[in-house]
């Protein structure tokens, strides 16, 4: 996709092979025929205001400005991200990230375009936004759409071709939708894809409970200090259970997951785990860093918020260390993580070199590597094939049994089926600032 968009890289970062053409010409010479929606959105996020970063596109190809903000309005109105034009950017949530990067795309109305997983962070009700409003782009305007999408359903019926890419090189299958789901479904959803039809086995749950780890009376939720996102939250987790907290995007959820954690103060009401404290104040967001990590690990909405080492292997020895396990146990762990969770090849390779389902699994890896009693995961799931998707949810469901908790904030109902004892479903509150 990088190389379609002309931003792979000259001769000095790499060689290549063969030709690669867009209009007849090399893709660094019709960037402004390509638009690229990236794997990690918020790489693609360059201003301090949605609407400015909407036009960011538009004014350097030097579109007139009259035409500029009318296109900025409708792309934004097209994704469904009704925020003010002046709404910071720096307080979107991860899914709003994700339509404010596919609106800055659609505004330029490129005639091929390119989408990385575009509804990885989406609630269900915005995947189907999005198609849609990337099906009556495409329909106005004859464009052309190449898509990478492990979740191939959302998109079945809107793409003519289906090209299969096998590890380490080659094509599994290419042909009409219908033809690749009837003649190399079930091989392919062996290989990892979620093909129609084929969902992944999942493990069974012993489904039973223990002591509560955390509860919260009340909680209002806010981050940065600005305004109370979320109020009235009361629930609580048990040792063995899984509670999904879902809703859609920009209502609090991760906010929300960061607050249960310790790693922010409650806005107000209060959050507490008496049991996991052990003789600490049972507030989590007044333990120091040392001791929140043997009681609560978080595994943060980008993963890459949470890498502090050079490779992959070093990154899961952090947490081990961090504990005092000594060099034998810290060994032992750290190998059965990267095999369970296929990261093994890539134990010597730079974490913020991988790809986005590798890296939401080594962060998920690096929280499990010190077996704490309460783990908050924010969407565990995304970026994943069915294969890895199948081993992350058996590797949770062990944890369960074994008496772990989980808060999982997710929007992969798949997930919440499989894992989830509870469901705690947030609502979108009134929106504060005035509408656009």
């Amino acid at each position: 996709m990088h190389a379609i968009a002309g931003v792979l890289g000259g001769d000095d970062e790499g060689e290549a092979a063969g030709s690669l053409l867009v209009d007849g010409q090399q893709p660094e010479s019709a960037r402004g025929r390509v638009g690229l929606l990236l794997q990690d959105p918020d790489s693609q996020v360059v201003l301090a205001r949605v609407g400015d970063d909407v036009a960011f596109g538009l004014e350097n190809l030097r579109v007139p400005r009259h035409e500029i903000w009318p296109r900025v309005t409708e792309a934004l109105d097209a994704v469904g991200l009704d925020l003010p034009l002046d709404h910071p950017t720096s307080a979107l949530s991860g899914g709003q990230k994700q339509r404010l990067a596919l609106a800055g795309v659609l505004a330029m109305r490129p005639g091929l375009l390119l989408l990385d997983e575009p509804t990885a962070n989406l609630d269900p009700g915005g995947v189907l936004e999005v198609r849609d409003a990337v099906a009556r782009v495409l329909e106005r305007t004859d464009a052309t759409l190449v898509v990478i999408e492990h979740r191939v359903e959302t998109w079945w019926n809107l793409v003519d071709r289906v090209i299969v890419l096998a590890p380490g090189g080659g094509v599994l299958a290419d042909g009409s939708p219908d033809d690749v789901l009837a003649t190399s479904g079930a091989v392919l959803a062996a290989s990892g894809i979620w093909v129609p039809g084929h969902l992944p086995a999942v493990p069974a749950r012993r489904s039973t409970t223990g002591v509560e780890l955390v509860h919260t009376d009340g909680l209002s939720v806010a981050r940065n200090r600005r305004a109370v996102v979320y109020s009235g939250i009361d629930l609580a987790v048990h040792a063995g259970q899984c509670v999904a907290v879902t809703g859609p995007n920009g209502v609090g959820k991760s906010t929300l997951g960061l607050t249960i954690a310790g790693l922010l103060k409650p806005a107000a009401g209060a959050v507490r785990a008496p049991w996991l404290a052990d003789g600490l104040d049972p507030q989590p967001h007044s333990w120091r860093s040392r001791e929140l990590v043997t009681r609560i690990g978080t595994v943060f909405q980008d993963p890459e918020h949470q890498f502090v080492a050079a490779t992959v292997r070093a990154e899961l020895a952090v947490g081990a260390r961090a504990i005092g396990l000594d060099d034998a146990e810290t060994d032992r762990r750290v190998d059965e993580l990267l095999e369970r969770l296929r990261l093994a090849p890539l134990a010597d390779a730079n974490p913020f070199t991988l790809s986005g389902g590798e890296k939401r699994r080594l962060s998920v890896a690096t929280v499990l590597v010190t077996r704490p009693p309460l783990l908050v995961l924010d969407e565990p799931t995304f970026g994943q094939d069915s294969r890895t998707w199948a081993e992350l949810v058996a590797l949770l469901s062990g944890l369960l049994d074994a008496g772990s908790g989980v808060v999982a904030v997710t929007h992969d109902t798949a997930f919440v089926d499989a894992l989830a004892d509870e469901r705690y479903g947030m609502v979108r509150m009134p929106h504060p600032e005035s509408a656009r």
